[in-house]
């Protein structure tokens, strides 16, 4: 073998364990943001009856009228919006500090252990194998050339 497929191998096998290693620092700050927002809606906690504007792949638009008659569309869609479709009405909870930071009423974060964990979970039963087979093949090569 030569030294040149040795370190391409090795490149591999380091950029297997980069990319999967990223995906799950990812999903774990994913989820300690979704905590973080829900500890912001429960420290100030506002509701109302919101309308379903739109509801798309990456974000699902409400709109909503605050106690003080302020009608509200948080740009970034609303937290969980899982089953919700264009014209329905949805009770939610906002931060009262901050009324771009809602979510539908009775979710929080937990709605995303589920996803994450399965996304973590995949990618390492992908990378796993992966990096195993990079490594005996490293580990082939040297016994084959030391003989």
């Amino acid at each position: 073998m030569t030294a040149k497929a040795e370190r391409v191998r090795r490149i591999g096998w380091y950029a297997a364990l980069v990319v999967a290693s990223l995906v799950t620092v990812l999903c774990v700050s994913l989820l300690f943001a979704a905590f973080r927002n829900d500890s912001a809606i429960e420290a100030q906690l506002g509701q109302a009856t919101a309308q379903v504007e739109t509801v798309s792949f990456d974000r699902t638009i409400i709109n909503y009228a605050t106690p003080d008659g302020i009608m509200h569309s948080p740009s970034n869609g609303v937290l969980y919006p899982a089953g919700l479709a264009a014209g329905q009405l949805v009770n939610i909870e906002y931060d009262a500090g901050d009324p771009e930071l809602a979510r539908v009423a009775g979710r929080s974060a937990t709605n995303t252990l589920l996803p994450l964990g399965s996304m973590i979970f995949f990618t390492w039963v992908i990378a796993g194998p992966l990096l195993w087979w990079i490594r005996r093949q490293n580990v082939r090569s040297r016994a084959e050339s030391s003989v």
